[in-house]
């Protein structure tokens, strides 16, 4: 394992963790995108470039930035949260390492990791690009799409909501 490795690994532990253990909703997306953020440099530094580039613009770009407006949207500002940390995280953390544990024994047994690899197909990202902009177009746009109306479908709740409470 080199230091960058390990470096990104506890940013992205460390981020995902403290979005299971903070209390605050807008603290716990921001915890969040800190973790993704520490997935794609992982996939970045494994040579990944498309899914680095994709979990950056998808999941930190879209995700974690509509996950923040909703929460800003439908928040009710009266409610103070007292403590910044759950009072259940000694349980919870027990728990996580209980099934961490457990993973990484099946993992370390399993068949595939001690199996030869075969080498790995070359695929460049411009090839990856022209199968979506000409064999998978149709599915792309329907998704588009189909986020599009969420998002509307979303600021319309929230926006009756506020009218509700009015």
């Amino acid at each position: 394992m080199t230091v960058s490795f390990l470096i990104l690994a506890v940013i992205t532990v460390g981020g995902t963790a403290a979005a299971m253990g903070l209390r605050n909703a807008v603290h716990c997306v921001l915890a969040l995108t800190v973790g993704f953020a520490g997935v794609a440099a992982l996939y970045l530094q494994l040579g990944a470039q498309f899914v680095g580039f994709t979990q950056i613009m998808v999941y930190v770009g879209a995700v974690a930035i509509l996950a923040v407006f909703a929460i800003m949207m439908t928040h009710n500002p009266g409610l103070v949260e007292r403590t910044v940390v759950s009072k259940h995280w000694l349980a919870g953390s027990v728990v996580a390492a209980a099934v961490f544990a457990v993973l990484a024994s099946a993992i370390g047994r399993s068949a595939a990791t001690l199996q030869q690899h075969s080498p790995q197909p070359v695929v460049t990202v411009q090839q990856i690009g022209d199968s979506l902009m000409h064999q998978y177009v149709l599915p792309l746009e329907i998704m588009g799409l189909l986020l599009t109306a969420a998002l509307i479908g979303a600021v319309v709740i929230a926006m009756d909501r506020k009218e509700e409470t009015k």
